[in-house]
């Protein structure tokens, strides 16, 4: 099996597969082009090893899934730990994904399934929702923060409201899609 080491941001992420000697990286865009360049490169039957980076791994774990080659999806505590245990000092995008795909060959990660398109959307809404719980609390705050000065500015107490109402709306919706969606 070969193992390719991924290390993912927002706009791009650097792939590192085995040489000779060593590894060779390049960098790819983090857009549906870039990935299916990364695609093209890739030996057959080979195990692309990434990082659990938020939403900025799901394309590439999408059209990786589309494309039937196998991921892992690793902790990052994980290969935080496995860099340590390597005395891996060095931290680029590049170094980082060599050190990934090191993690493969070593530690053999389990291949990641990826959820229906249900759990995800339920769980889109359920981080959107929570969200927007944060800020109708914040803006809650702010308003009355704003109310008890000796001079409450109209235009900013309503702006504030009108707020509070959009997110208010705007939870509801979510939390009835969420309800019927579960």
């Amino acid at each position: 099996m070969t193992y390719i080491g991924v290390d993912i941001s927002k706009r791009f992420f650097a792939a590192a597969f085995p040489s000779a000697n060593g590894y060779r990286t390049q960098e790819f865009e983090n857009t549906p082009r870039g990935v299916r360049s990364f695609i093209g490169l890739l030996p057959d039957s080979p195990v692309v090893v990434m990082e659990a980076t938020g939403n900025y791994c799901f394309l590439l774990l999408y059209l990786l899934h589309n494309a039937k080659i196998e991921a892992a999806l690793v902790n990052p505590k994980q290969i935080k730990h496995f860099a340590r245990m390597m005395m891996s000092v060095t931290k680029t995008d590049a170094k980082d994904a060599c050190l990934i795909a090191q993690y493969g060959e070593k530690m053999n990660p389990a291949p990641y399934k990826l959820p229906s398109g249900t759990i995800l959307a339920l769980k889109q809404k359920r981080t959107v929702i929570s969200q927007l719980k944060k800020q109708l609390n914040s803006t809650r705050n702010l308003l009355e923060s704003i109310t008890v000065l000796p001079y409450a500015d109209k235009t900013c107490v309503n702006s504030l409201k009108k707020t509070i109402s959009f997110l208010e709306k705007q939870l509801k919706s979510l939390e009835t899609e969420l309800t019927d969606l579960a």
